[in-house]
């Protein structure tokens, strides 16, 4: 295992630790989407537990606003600082409205925990932000972790702020990593609930549709992240935000297909025990956790009624058909440059798809393409992360407009 890569002192401290108890304050950052509109809910739910001092968004001013009079936070912030004014008008009086990049890194530091549910790498400035600030990180942004690993780390093991992960694997690796020490881990096992085209060939999805890949037999999720589930993307990124998380060495990790998405994830150990963790599909479990953690939260999420389960069914992926998880996997291998690349040209071209412009085969041969580019190297500042992302992201847009692509 790769030891030099493992959870940092905070980390492994808060594992073993009690809870404090008390009311927890809370930022909810990419409040509207879909994990931070389960946020909300699970805040709700809890009300003597958590007091809500920032919601964030991008561009959803109206969805923002109608949460902030729900939640009445101190204060709100909108990515795109175009609509500051817009939002200042539709939000409860004495809500102070922060703008741009600088608002939603100040609201992830007023609040002992911060939820990052901002989507793809934009959500880079508020993972650091909460980090710098020493606080607990809900991580639901796996792009902006893994495409600026090297920084987030070094952040991470200076600062005293800690990661608790929001995506349902990770947070079930996390649950059952505490049922051992680190040096007992054999093996982590994430579970991939196969998305809408398992069982699918390769000749059986040469045209597939933008309606058929947003499709998720089991998950609501945003288009960026549904998309990514048909083609086994998400899982390649998991994948390398295991390894990061957990300092889990690469041949360490193994991908399972489960369609019933109840398995979330295993820790097998190194005397043969295999300890799982599962549940009901329901992102709110999950979010609970990271927003109570150490503590679990009374009120049950996704609880399974046992004698309506039937199966449990495990196969492994077809990587001829979903070639984007073997283009992960190396990405993460190599280190350096390589995941922002991978994963600034799978944003690309997701985007280009949705668009119609690609055709769904075609994601894989954009991120190989791009990443064939990728310069040597590894980033060691925000700056490097974010310039190494804008070059990734040209190339990607090239291959895209100058190819021609068959429907």
């Amino acid at each position: 295992m790769d030891r030099g890569a493992q959870p940092t002192a905070p980390d492994l401290a808060v594992m073993q630790s009690g809870g404090a108890g008390g009311e927890t304050t809370v930022a909810l950052l990419g409040s509207t989407g879909s994990i931070g509109s389960q946020a909300v809910d699970v805040v709700r739910a809890h009300p003597d537990q958590f007091r809500v001092v920032g919601l964030g968004a991008q561009r959803s001013i109206d969805r923002l606003a109608e949460q902030a009079f729900l939640l009445r936070p101190e204060a709100v912030a909108i990515g795109d600082d175009t609509l500051a004014g817009a939002l200042a008008a539709r939000v409860p009086a004495g809500t102070e409205v922060l703008a741009g990049v600088d608002g939603l890194r100040e609201l992830a530091s007023r609040a002992e925990v911060v939820l990052n549910a901002v989507v793809g790498f934009a959500g880079l400035p508020v993972t650091l932000a909460a980090l710098h600030a020493g606080r607990r990180l809900a991580l639901a942004n796996k792009q902006s972790f893994i495409a600026g690993a090297p920084v987030v780390q070094a952040v991470r093991n200076a600062s005293g702020g800690s990661i608790v992960p929001v995506d349902s694997e990770h947070c079930a690796l996390h649950q059952c990593l505490r049922a051992g020490a680190f040096g007992e881990v054999g093996r982590l096992v994430l579970t991939a609930s196969g998305g809408p085209f398992r069982g699918r060939t390769p000749a059986e999805l040469h045209a597939v549709g933008v309606d058929e890949a947003l499709a998720h037999p089991t998950w609501q999720m945003g288009p960026q992240n549904t998309v990514d589930s048909s083609t086994l993307m998400n899982k390649g990124l998991e994948v390398i935000e295991a390894h990061e998380l957990f300092g889990i060495d690469y041949d360490a990790i193994e991908v399972v297909v489960h369609p019933q998405s109840v398995v979330h994830s295993m820790v097998e150990f190194c005397d043969g025990s295999t300890v799982a963790q599962l549940s009901m599909p329901d992102m709110r479990l999950p979010i609970g956790y990271a927003l109570g953690y150490p503590e679990r939260l009374p009120h049950p999420f996704g609880a399974i009624d046992w004698t309506a389960l039937g199966r449990l069914d495990f196969e492994p992926p077809d990587r001829d058909a979903f070639r984007c998880l073997a283009l992960a996997e190396a990405a993460g291998r190599a280190g350096g440059h390589a995941p922002a690349w991978l994963n600034a040209a799978n944003e690309v071209a997701v985007d280009a798809f949705l668009d119609k412009r690609l055709p769904w085969r075609a994601i894989a041969e954009v991120v190989e393409a791009t990443l064939a580019q990728c310069e040597a190297g590894s980033p060691v500042s925000v700056e490097e992360v974010v310039a190494s992302d804008r070059r990734a992201r040209s190339v990607a847009g090239a291959i895209v407009d100058d190819r021609e692509w068959a429907a």
